[in-house]
């Protein structure tokens, strides 16, 4: 059975376990990090040197790094469920939002979420989420735009090209600042919304 390690506040482990859902694996979830420890036991740095989360085990294969496992376990299970496979163009074109959520969206989201969600009002730095809304918001027109000429990242079907956006964005249209009117990004959260594994890992208050 897949077994994850991590805690279920990390959004990089909400990732996993939505994709897990997704997919309709049998899994085993550890609770790891943050004030769970673990991640600087011998035992865990043995599995992830880097002392983070999530890791997997599949059957033995042990996985870090939230996008890889989810492009493994994507590529891994997906005949098996959905019973189709993507042809090389395919699996690029969707995967490429993967990157691009991590290197350009994420360094303008990190610093209103780190703000708003994790530190005392009277703490918090005004010009740093002020700066970080700007950048998120421009690249989410980036993504609004690929949204107008398909449903998802992916193409037609959800797909790997959506789990790592996907599992931030619902903090996004949670936290209470201005957001720019992007009808085809809200478009592809409402129907994000509509999937059970979804709702269950990721549309959950913020912590």
């Amino acid at each position: 059975m897949l077994r994850i390690w991590g805690r279920t506040s990390s959004s990089n482990v909400k990732k996993v376990l939505w994709c897990a859902d997704e997919l309709e694996l049998p899994f085993e979830r550890i609770d790891a990090g943050g004030a769970f420890g673990v991640v600087d036991t011998p035992e865990y740095r043995a599995l992830n040197p880097n002392g983070l989360v999530p890791t997997i085990d599949d059957d033995g294969l042990i996985l870090w790094e939230s996008n890889v496992i989810v492009r493994y376990l994507w590529s891994q299970y997906l005949w098996s469920q959905y019973g189709r496979s993507l042809n090389p163009a395919e699996q690029a074109r969707a995967e490429r939002w993967m990157d691009w959520t991590l290197g350009t969206f994420i360094p303008g989201f990190a610093p209103i979420f780190v703000n708003l969600v994790r530190t005392p009002a009277d703490q918090r730095d005004h010009a740093a989420m002020a700066a970080g809304l700007a950048r998120a918001g421009a690249a989410l027109a980036i993504a609004d735009g690929e949204l107008r000429r398909q449903p998802f990242f992916s193409g037609k079907q959800l797909g790997v090209g959506d789990f790592a956006l996907g599992a931030v964005i619902h903090a996004w249209y949670e936290m209470p600042i201005e957001r720019p009117d992007l009808q085809y990004l809200r478009a592809w959260y409402d129907r994000l919304l509509g999937r059970p594994g979804y709702r269950k890992h990721i549309a959950v208050p913020l912590a």
